[in-house]
């Protein structure tokens, strides 16, 4: 493990509870057509790495995909099934191509979910095409994880429709719903079974989800290729604690719920939101936090340059004289930058960009309710 990493892989083994078997909700396999892959193998190691147990799979958007996802959902019950367990599979459909059909051969093999993509498969919720696949699964008892995140216009109104006609098909929102999370949280209060995951861009898409979601109704889920699960277990941990959730919300969070869901068996009963609408935090802690996700994204579109003088305005605040306000983040994240700052001007070096978004993640968590 990369050093820069260490002391995030260190808090989080401290803040899981003890024999927690972690679920991730959220993984997928094979290839997709942006060029991103990843094998079982490759999976493995990033579960192993976070120390999560279990993950449910399914298909990336396959150029093999047709027809009707066929082929690409044999090779994730293939690989399941060699996984000791450790990987639960789930079905990838197209609704414009023999979605019933698939699903039903699928679940027969031991498919225990379905992964729909509107964007991906470019099709909308009110139409009726998702209806007979949400009756597939209310009558088989089995999950629909839904993308709900970027690239897709507001959809609650649609997406909520079918949902509620359909009750009996336990719904997870993929990326915490941010794509339309206020309605969301707001239509699908009463629906029985209607979940939201936490494999979100950031710290605050997820504090925000915690403020207007029942922490019974959260799951642990982190996007592998696109995500990570050390990463995205990171940052829900930290929003977890920020919320003020306890030893039973996070063994319910991490696990517990999405295997009750998995089994078919009841959960929880939603409670209140945990957390409150409105944050207070250090004005040095919320300059690091912007700062270094500037700089994060500035990394992911390859200009280091700007990422380099982002992050030198981010070490500058590391050294306010009286950081009482920020406890001990600014020296935990002292070291990071530095460690950034390093390699991007070290030719040739690997620029740990991961470290940096642990470290923005710490800086937007360390903060307050108000009332």
């Amino acid at each position: 493990m990369r050093p820069e990493l260490a002391q995030f892989a260190n808090e989080v083994r401290a803040l899981v509870p003890d024999e927690m078997e972690i679920l991730d909700a959220h993984a997928h396999l094979g290839t997709d057509e942006d060029g991103r892959t990843l094998d079982p193998p490759g999976l493995l190691r990033q579960l192993d790495h976070a120390g999560v147990r279990h993950a449910c799979v399914f298909p990336l958007h396959d150029p093999d995909r047709r027809p009707a996802y066929r082929v690409p959902n044999d090779r994730v019950l293939a690989w399941a099934e060699t996984s000791e367990g450790r990987l639960i599979p789930y079905c990838r459909l197209d609704p414009s191509d023999g979605p019933v059909a698939e699903a039903e051969r699928c679940l027969a093999r031991g498919a225990r979910g379905i992964k729909l993509h509107p964007r991906a498969q470019a099709f909308r919720f009110d139409d009726g095409r998702a209806d007979c696949i949400f009756a597939v699964a209310a009558e088989a008892r089995v999950p629909i994880l839904i993308h709900a995140g970027r690239g897709m216009a507001p959809c609650a109104d649609e997406l909520c429709g079918v949902a509620l006609r359909h009750p009996g098909a336990p719904l997870i929102l993929a990326h915490g719903g941010i794509a339309d999370l206020a309605v969301f949280a707001t239509r699908l209060a009463d629906h029985p079974a209607a979940f939201f995951d936490t494999s979100v861009f950031g710290p605050l898409d997820l504090l925000e989800l915690f403020a207007r979601v029942p922490v019974e109704r959260i799951v642990f889920g982190s996007d592998p290729p696109y995500g990570k699960p050390l990463l995205g277990l990171y940052v829900t941990l930290r929003c977890a604690t920020a919320a003020g959730l306890d030893e039973a919300d996070l063994r319910a969070l991490l696990g517990g719920t999405m295997r009750a869901v998995l089994d078919g068996e009841a959960v929880a009963p939603p409670t209140p939101p945990r957390r409150l609408r409105t944050l207070t935090m250090a004005g040095s802690l919320a300059r690091l936090y912007q700062y270094c996700a500037m700089a994060f994204a500035g990394l992911m579109q390859g200009q280091r340059e700007s990422a380099r003088d982002t992050l030198a305005l981010a070490l500058a605040v590391c050294r306010d004289p009286h950081p009482e306000t920020a406890g001990e983040a600014l020296e935990r994240i002292r070291p990071v930058l530095i460690s950034v700052l390093t390699a991007l001007e070290t030719d040739g070096a690997r620029v740990p960009a991961d470290a940096l978004y642990l470290a923005a993640a710490l800086a937007a968590t360390e903060c307050r309710d108000i009332e």
